[in-house]
């Protein structure tokens, strides 16, 4: 079996994935490739460049607990104000998540990757769908992850590519199309809100999230019967924005308890066909 762990994105809510990845490495699966999207590119590479073990898994969550909004959003006045005016593409300055990702992703170039990598973007001029597979991977991740309008978008070859959640925020399609026979999908995703996002950022966020549920449904209905699909679900938070980054411990113990339940036999959230 070639084991892939798919991660979505979700902003904040990616912080569940932490503990996800601690539920399924307690039971010894481990992937033979990594593909994300978004937040789920950024844990992704955290992921595929360091030993598959528990220690792994909770390095990350401490790395979560240790986050704010303004590690991500980092406030500037300056950058917003030239973005309303059309002098700039973006509200929000890339500098600190930049940094932030090299110093948490221990590799160069995604084909160095321990774990086999692929990070999902979208080319901003053409809307079309790319996987990274090869090149530098602070580049690759932050394209990944890079919201039209909130953050630059990140010149790659002749394209300029942004967020991969426009057009594949869980990509399922892309672990099939690289052979995986068995997948667990860690779902970053969001609830349904209770009040009205807040602030440029928070609604862009919140509108993508909505926008890219559909294709996910589809996703899983279609490569359900083909592949070993196992789903570990978003956490359910209440009134709880994807720009939010103050709640990693409460989505750390949701995330975990997720991935524990869904490896019980009596609780599979996609049932696994027979073995061929």
């Amino acid at each position: 079996m070639r084991v892939a762990f798919v991660l979505s994105g979700g902003a904040g809510l990616g912080a569940a994935q932490a503990g996800m990845l601690q539920g399924l490495y307690e039971d010894g699966i481990r992937p033979d490739l990594v593909v994300g999207t978004s937040v789920g590119a950024i844990n992704a590479a955290f992921i595929a460049s360091r030993p598959a073990t528990v220690p792994t898994a909770r390095r990350l969550q401490q790395v979560w607990r240790g986050l704010d909004r303004s590690h991500i959003f980092p406030a500037s006045a300056l950058t917003a104000g030239l973005g309303m005016l059309g002098l700039r593409d973006h509200l929000v300055p890339c500098g600190p998540l930049r940094r932030l990702v090299a110093r948490h992703v221990e590799l160069d170039r995604l084909e160095d990757a321990p774990v086999e990598l692929h990070a999902v973007a979208a080319d901003l001029l053409t809307g079309e769908e790319v996987l990274l597979s090869e090149g530098p991977a602070v580049d690759a991740v932050l394209a990944s992850a890079a919201i039209p309008g909130v953050f630059p978008g990140v010149p790659w070859e002749s394209r300029l590519l942004v967020d991969g959640g426009i057009v594949n925020n869980t990509p399922i399609s892309h672990a099939v199309e690289l052979g995986a026979d068995q997948i667990y999908v860690f779902m970053g995703g969001t609830a349904p809100l209770a009040r009205a996002p807040r602030g440029a950022v928070a609604s862009a966020v919140a509108a993508a999230s909505h926008a890219i549920t559909r294709r996910f449904a589809d996703d899983v209905a279609r490569y359900a019967g083909s592949v070993d699909l196992r789903v570990l679900p978003a956490p359910r938070v209440d009134g709880l924005m994807p720009t939010d980054f103050g709640h990693a411990d409460e989505l750390i113990a949701h995330g975990l308890s997720a991935a524990r339940a869904s490896l019980a036999p009596r609780c599979q959230v996609v049932p696994l066909r027979a073995a061929a």
